[in-house]
């Protein structure tokens, strides 16, 4: 008797062990799996472009995206870090900069949508219209090739110099044929036009700068660039990247009516939907 005792003991003891084992299995088997995000790696400059993106963001979390924004200040090392493989996109330029940037450096860059306009304006803290502008007044415009010639061609249409015919956003300040006020127009990098405020008569800034400066084109502007504007701005990937399925994501989200309705109520008008 003590002997099947003993025996009986020691199959219930292997059962347990044996049931527990499968129980343990079973839960193992039940865990959910854990799915590694794609981490997307995107370059903009902080208004609007790094605030849009931020409304993106959650959207892209929903497909296993992990969006990182990379902030810049300038209009060169995005494009550069985008080429280098440093990031996999950028947002912070329109149509006529990345054609004539990457023609110039040789760079493989493309973009894929096309999200917002934001129209330049002429800016001042001196005088409330461009009537009121003197003889010899100093005037700031951006330094960099499309952007001056964008610039130019807005003063041109202000009334306040005439530009050589077909120039187009190629002007620069040779191109100037008339200048009936005698305008003093120095050239700065973008960003620093808004600070620029306080040393010259007026200051053509792209509205992103203008943003960032507390701004408000909309109102602040004595001239501005009308909606049509063709100046877009874009989604920049390396060519042969359009069709990477993240890619294609971000693409759809920043066209997306989240996106359109985000620009609508944040600016006001300041920046308009291209989609």
């Amino acid at each position: 008797m003590k002997k099947l005792a003993l025996l009986l003991i020691s199959v219930l003891t292997l059962a347990l062990v044996a049931a527990g084992c499968g129980s343990s299995s079973n839960n193992s088997a039940k865990a959910p799996a854990q799915t590694a995000k794609t981490v997307l790696k995107v370059g903009a400059t902080a208004v609007p472009h790094a605030e849009i993106l931020k409304v993106v963001k959650p959207l892209l979390e929903k497909d296993g995206i992990d969006l990182q924004i990379v902030e810049f200040s300038d209009y060169v090392r995005p494009n550069v870090a985008v080429a280098e493989k440093e990031l996999d996109a950028n947002f912070f330029q329109h149509i006529p900069y990345l054609t004539k940037f990457a023609a110039e450096r040789n760079l493989q860059l493309t973009y894929t949508a096309a999200v917002h306009i934001e129209p330049m304006g002429v800016y001042s803290k001196k005088i409330k219209n461009l009537n009121e502008i003197a003889n010899g007044a100093q005037v700031a415009i951006p330094n960099d090739p499309t952007n001056g010639g964008r610039a130019l061609a807005l003063l041109a249409k202000a009334g306040l110099i005439k530009l050589k015919d077909g120039v187009g956003i190629n002007a620069t300040v040779k191109d100037v044929t008339d200048n009936p006020k005698n305008l003093k127009i120095s050239e700065l990098e973008a960003p620093q036009l808004p600070r620029a405020l306080d040393d010259v008569a007026i200051a053509v800034i792209n509205t992103n700068y203008a943003l960032e400066a507390k701004l408000v084109p909309t109102k602040d502007a004595l001239f501005i660039e009308q909606n049509d504007s063709p100046y877009v701005n874009i989604l920049t990937v390396r060519k042969g990247d359009e069709n990477r399925p993240e890619i294609q994501k971000l693409t759809k989200a920043l066209t997306s009516e989240d996106v359109k309705k985000f620009i609508n109520e944040k600016y006001q008008g300041a920046v308009v939907p291209a989609f």
